[in-house]
């Protein structure tokens, strides 16, 4: 891993139902300090008890979205990371309700370099999800069909705005 990486030292909570999904993101993960939760509860309390700069959250099997409203709570960047959950709709619902960025779980293994984006992106003061469509688009046309852009055009441009 590159020693500059800006992920150097972050603490990080994972949480994901699947085990295998922990473990693999605690591999790449290996600059920072991690820890883990499987089920909610123990996402709960971690997110009350501890400070962290970064939480990736899954959306299914964990009631992601109840622990989005904790993270952006206590200021803490949080990361939506799905598959089951992997729509337009929960992509823009995850956009709405402040996290800081949605990643596929097919994409996890760049998982390194777009949680440098986000923090790249508040260090110049800038929205977090400033190189989403750059990262993104390309996978949203293979999945969703070019024409997704079209049928979201009002929140396309509500992002675009914030970026």
């Amino acid at each position: 891993m590159d020693e500059k990486s800006l992920l150097k030292g972050k603490k990080i909570l994972l949480v994901d139902d699947e085990v295998d999904i922990l473990e693999t993101l605690l591999d790449i993960l290996s600059m920072c300090e991690v820890k883990t939760a499987s089920d909610f509860e123990t996402a709960k309390t971690l997110l009350e008890n501890e400070h962290f700069d970064i939480a990736v959250l899954d959306i299914m099997g964990v009631d992601g979205y109840s622990l989005l409203e904790i993270a952006k709570g206590k200021g803490i960047i949080a990361v939506m990371l799905t598959a089951h959950a992997l729509s337009l709709e929960n992509t823009f619902q995850s956009f709405e309700k402040g996290a800081d960025l949605y990643i596929p779980k097919e994409k996890l293994f760049k998982i390194v370099v777009y949680l440098e984006d986000v923090l790249e992106g508040r260090s110049k003061g800038r929205h977090s999800w400033w190189k989403w469509m750059e990262r993104f688009g390309p996978f949203y046309d293979k999945r969703f069909g070019e024409d997704w852009k079209k049928k979201s055009e009002k929140l396309l441009e509500r992002l675009k705005y914030r970026v």
